[in-house]
């Protein structure tokens, strides 16, 4: 993060402090999950030389509701990248005792100034100290994660060195009272810029510009001798950290955040976007190995926050940055007893960085199509592991779920989009990015796969190449598509390109080629764009900007896809859901500042289409995407765990427009589970009337959750089914066999 960050008060207090305090819903919530889960779960530590495999899950368990379970990796580049861009998930997964450890690849060492970048307090005089303000650097973090984990930032760490696969060395740290919390210093010298162009940095190693890359040590790290990394010795000793810790989830950074308008830098920092591509080929690598969960990626916003509406509610983001302040050692009191200091003086003028402590956002993987419906009955449900495409299905209402199954192929992204065949075969599609020989065969291709027969084996993988076609290593930063499939079985996928406008590819026949890209236009979009079809056979896309919607119309089948048009609909913090309703779609978003889930149902019987006033669904706010079916809405809740509401929203007085109407005194109930989760909900609604969702924990389990059909009673009145797992806990060597009925797979 930039270091020239305005000083702000001290924290009044960690959430944790004391739980025989009254808490706010969501703190009594993360202490439960405290004492429901802490003491059962293994512990991997790294420092000690031993650890355990994941939680072996008894076949009854499939019945009992599901709780936050398996093991996270994080892995940024620079001290407190985690506290800015990846929390309120961080803290929260802390709470609920799972294991949990950061890996910082560069020690951040920037000018080696441990001040805060104001006229009146530098001296450009001061000795530079890279080491001593790395170190104070680490000091502030371990306050942060003692005082999320403890609810005191004076807990106590063990700190040792440890060899590295790479044939260096880190430096592990163990937080003695909550041992499944630890910190690994990869220590590697950062870019000390931005964009500048420096060779010895993350990006002048991926690009070939420097044979190797050493290290920046702290000044107080049991780390002794300096060490360099070439490339592939990187990779290999991030790959070894993985190992070590065998995680379910691992988290990073945007490996492709985009250029700029006009082609100049990054819309993000050096080192955040080249330290995740060293991650990507670090989880390739890691993904070969035997004997290991499977795991999902999930990658994080980071800079380009900035210019995008605040997300997280009031209360969550001062809780959020109540760490950053603790980070930056707001206070100046010596409570460390280190001579570099014990935070970061240059977070301290700005601890809400540029409006991030209200913010958190997924660059991939926030879509909620990714569960449909084959043949009556039948259920699929996709999610990435290990970098393949996995796939669960389900026999019939009453059968039972089976897989993951692994089609062929690797380095696909997060994030996968299912669509349904007129004849009820499934077609699923994704992203690939293909690592390359070299810095410039870096990219990302959209590819699909589809059943030969309903309920049958996929095919192999066919590429629609990107719209993307110059500087294809820095611009491959297409999003995930949206797929609409007309009455005939004509495919058409949507994704939004580099330079953030609508691009689509449609079959000219069923089941034939697709033609060529078309630009569809638009201007800023932003996160995936969604498509369903009303009762009527319209096709309606919708994706967000900064500032609203646009809309994309097909007014009848065959005929060409007007607009973009804009919807006067209010901002929206980030990802859509798009479901039919009769002769219309309804619209689902989160308004900023709350997290509130909002919605509008759009129909079409002009070019543009037409809105409901938007109305709110209840619930106590939250992020990410919402499954909607039928009277069923999941998504993340203010607790950040999965919640549901079935009932639809209130009914706004007829009549169009864009503003906000609230929920009646009879709003929606949004029941929050004990699991967190990776990515967003889907749902699906079945003949009957019962509505599935399916969420991906972070255990890179399915766990589902069934609503009854509504009768004659209130549907609120009747509790779904709990979230269970879908199907007991697999080992590697179980599930690794891919989809054996499917073809070799054709690459681009």
């Amino acid at each position: 993060m930039p270091t020239d960050l305005p000083s702000a008060e001290p924290r009044t207090g960690p959430i944790l402090k004391a739980l025989s305090m009254p808490l706010p819903s969501r703190t009594r919530l993360a202490a439960l999950f405290v004492a429901l889960t802490v003491g059962a779960l293994g512990v991997t530590t790294w420092a000690s030389g031993h650890g355990s495999a994941q939680p072996q899950v008894a076949p009854e368990a499939a019945v009992r509701p599901s709780v936050t379970e398996g093991s996270v990796v994080q892995l940024v580049a620079h001290p407190d990248d985690d506290l800015f861009f990846m929390n309120p998930d961080l803290s929260r997964s802390i709470a609920t005792g799972v294991k949990v450890t950061t890996v910082y690849l560069t020690s951040g060492e920037s000018d080696g100034r441990n001040e805060a970048h104001s006229p009146h307090l530098e001296d450009p005089a001061a000795p530079a100290d890279r080491a001593a303000y790395a170190e104070a650097r680490q000091n502030g973090i371990r306050a942060a994660y003692a005082e999320m984990a403890t609810g005191s930032r004076t807990s106590a760490w063990r700190r040792a060195a440890v060899p590295t696969a790479g044939g260096g060395s880190a430096e592990v740290d163990v937080l003695l009272a909550r041992p499944e919390v630890n910190l690994v210093w990869m220590q590697l010298r950062e870019a000390r810029s931005i964009s500048g162009d420096n060779p010895d940095s993350l990006r002048g190693l991926w690009d070939a510009k420097v044979p190797a890359l050493g290290s920046q040590l702290t000044s107080g790290t049991p780390v002794r001798a300096p060490f360099s990394y070439t490339k592939d010795q990187a990779v290999d000793a991030i790959a070894g950290v993985l190992e070590r810790y065998r995680p379910t989830t691992v988290r990073t950074q945007d490996p492709t955040p985009g250029r700029a308008e006009g082609g100049g830098a990054f819309h993000d920092h050096q080192d955040h976007m080249y330290g995740a591509r060293f991650v990507q080929a670090a989880t390739e690598r890691y993904a070969r190995s035997t004997g290991r969960p499977h795991f999902t990626v999930q990658n994080y916003v980071s800079y380009p926050n900035s210019a995008l509406p605040p997300v997280l509610d009031p209360r969550t983001a001062e809780e959020k940055l109540g760490y950053l302040k603790t980070y930056a050692w707001t206070d100046r009191e010596d409570w460390c007893g280190s001579p570099a200091g014990c935070g970061d003086r240059k977070t301290a003028t700005r601890p809400t960085g540029a409006g991030w402590n209200r913010a958190i956002r997924y660059s991939r993987g926030e879509g909620t199509t990714w569960m449909t419906e084959g043949v009556p009955g039948r259920l699929w449900a996709f999610a990435v592991l290990d970098g393949r495409m996995a796939y669960w299905s389900r026999s019939g209402p009453q059968g039972s779920w089976e897989g993951p199954n692994l089609l062929t192929g690797t380095g696909m992204d997060t994030g996968a989009t299912a669509a349904r065949l007129p004849d009820g075969r499934i077609a699923v599609f994704g992203t690939r990015t293909t690592l390359g020989a070299t810095p410039q065969a870096y990219g990302r291709t959209l590819v699909y796969a589809v059943q030969a027969a309903p309920g049958g084996a996929f095919g192999p993988w066919q590429s629609l190449g990107t719209p993307d076609t110059a500087d294809i290593s820095g611009t491959s930063a297409i999003s995930a598509p949206a797929v609409s499939v007309d009455a005939d079985g004509r495919m058409t996928a949507y994704v939004r390109d580099s330079r953030r406008t609508l691009r689509l590819r449609t079959q000219t026949s069923p089941g034939g080629t697709f033609g060529a890209w078309q630009s569809l236009g638009g201007k800023g979009l932003q996160g995936d764009p969604v498509t369903a079809t009303d009762a009527a056979g319209r096709t309606h896309v919708y994706a967000a900007t900064a500032t609203s919607v646009l809309a994309w119309t097909r007014p009848a089948p065959g005929a060409p896809l007007g607009g973009p048009f804009p919807t006067g609909l209010p901002t929206g913090t980030g990802p859509l859901s798009a479901a039919a309703e009769g002769g219309g779609v309804r619209l689902y978003f989160r308004l900023p500042g709350t997290g509130t889930v909002a919605t509008t149902l759009a129909t079409s019987d002009a070019p543009a289409p037409r809105f409901s006033p938007v109305t709110e669904a209840g619930g106590t706010g939250g992020y990410g995407g919402v499954g909607a079916a039928g009277p069923l809405l999941a998504g993340r809740a203010g607790a950040g765990t999965v919640g549901v509401t079935t009932t639809a929203p209130a009914t706004a007085a007829a009549g169009s427009g864009s503003g906000s109407a609230s929920a009646s005194a009879g709003a929606p109930v949004w029941r929050e589970s004990q699991m967190l989760f990776t990515g967003s909900p889907a749902a699906v609604a079945e003949p009957d009337g019962t509505a599935v969702a399916a969420a991906l924990g972070l255990d890179a389990g399915l766990h589902v959750l069934s609503a009854p059909s509504p009768g004659s009673e209130p549907v609120n009145s009747r509790p779904p089914l709990p979230w269970h797992r879908a199907v007991t806990a697999r080992t590697t060597a179980q599930a690794a066999a891919p989809d054996t009925a499917a073809a070799a797979e054709r690459r681009p």
